[in-house]
């Protein structure tokens, strides 16, 4: 029987990475994202390498709309395994200190809020059928606090710490939530290999977070753009 993966956020680098990763073991894929030509691209070139996928174009920031595609989704592939939610931070991204409410708030509704509205919508059913996977991808930002990234790491580390209370939470029945945090840069390159680290995490329950990148190499940026300049 086959089993259904949707990208939340779907973009042309890290969810098409997901999505071949899912793909090419069987699953079917559904892609939600704000820009439904490039979706339709999407689509086509994952139909072009045997992979049934459907594009369901939403603004994860407009709560009735992505509950509207994931709805579509469900209707158009079946019940949903697997959820993968990853759309990229978006202007106006603030330092610390220049974060205000507004700053804050749009960060929260794209990353966090976004995430929060796509789990509660689809969580009650992988509930009731005893299993289903929630992967919830952070920047290095939830990780390392990095004054550059002032709203996004604040959202971001929101959506990391309840991805890991929703493992704790639901692993006794038979949910697996868990966040990926990522700490590189993805490209057409990279995006395959960033995609098998999903897939592994999914045939792993028991973890909560995959973290893929050089936490420590961030870490020395953070300081470098921290230091005085001469």
């Amino acid at each position: 029987m086959h089993k259904n993966l949707v990208v939340v956020g779907a973009g042309p680098g890290l969810g098409m990475g997901v999505a071949r990763a899912f793909g090419r073991r069987g699953f079917r894929i559904g892609l939600i994202a704000r820009n439904g030509a490039r979706l339709a691209e999407s689509v086509r070139d994952l139909e072009s390498s045997g992979i049934t996928a459907t594009a369901h174009p939403a603004d994860v920031r407009d709560r009735d709309a992505l509950t509207g595609a994931l709805d579509e989704a469900q209707r158009a592939l079946g019940p949903i395994d697997v959820l993968e939610y990853s759309p990229g931070p978006q202007a106006p991204i603030t330092s610390a200190a220049e974060t205000d409410a507004d700053a804050a708030s749009a960060q929260f509704e794209l990353c966090t809020l976004g995430a929060v509205t796509a789990v509660s919508h689809v969580l009650p059913g992988m509930v009731a059928r005893g299993h289903g996977s929630l992967l919830l991808t952070t920047g290095v930002s939830s990780l390392v606090p990095a004054p550059f990234l002032g709203n996004v790491g604040l959202a971001m580390a929101g959506l990391r710490n309840w991805a890991h209370a929703l493992h704790i939470e639901l692993a006794p029945k038979g949910v697996h939530a868990a966040a990926v945090t990522i700490a590189t840069g993805v490209t057409a390159e990279n995006a395959a290999e960033v995609g098998e680290h999903y897939f592994g995490l999914y045939e792993s329950p028991e973890r909560a977070e995959e973290i893929i990148g050089d936490v420590a190499a961030f870490e020395s940026l953070v300081r470098s753009n921290a230091a005085p300049r001469p």
